[in-house]
């Protein structure tokens, strides 16, 4: 059975089969949780791997090796919108990158992955409305699955945001 858990880590501990990176459109490393993974996996080969794409289109996802993240087998590089209004189709967008990248989680045989709140950092997404977004798609990603389990986890280290979080999911799994 898939299941949608909030935890306290650093996407770089977890265990998860899959670690999702808040990716840019040009893929290259950053800073944040984009900045931490690469520096975790090995930057120079992880660049690498993702300069062989060239680009990601915004709501879309690429898969990479690990590298170095000996706990995990694939990064997903998905690239969220940068928030303007929320009238320049940033929810659509957002809950595409969720939705790209559990389909790159399962074309590669992933039993979990962990996400990070995408957008909701430097691209200055709400955060409450990137929870609602991220977990609808997660949601209904599972609910269009039933065939497939997976452990999905979304990585927070902030209290205020994993809380943001965990009340979100208790309001969509009450629905």
């Amino acid at each position: 059975m898939s299941t949608i858990r909030i935890e306290k880590i650093s996407i770089t501990d977890t265990d998860a089969d899959c670690i999702v990176n808040a990716a840019n459109a040009a893929l290259q490393g950053g800073s944040g949780v984009c900045g931490a993974i690469f520096k975790a996996a090995g930057w120079n080969q992880l660049q690498d791997a993702c300069n062989a794409y060239g680009h990601c289109d915004t709501g879309n996802a690429v898969i990479t090796p690990a590298f170095n993240l000996k706990k995990n087998k694939y990064i997903i590089h998905a690239v969220g919108p940068v928030y303007r209004d929320g009238k320049h189709h940033e929810p659509q967008l957002l809950y595409s990158c969720y939705k790209s990248s559990l389909k790159l989680a399962k074309e590669n045989h992933c039993k979990s992955i962990a996400f990070p709140l995408i957008s909701a950092g430097i691209y200055g997404y709400p955060k409450d409305a990137a929870w609602r977004k991220a977990l609808q798609a997660c949601n209904d990603f599972i609910n269009d699955n039933k065939d497939y389990d997976i452990d999905i986890i979304f990585a927070i280290l902030d209290d205020r945001i994993l809380q943001m979080g965990k009340d979100e999911l208790q309001n969509q799994t009450h629905k």
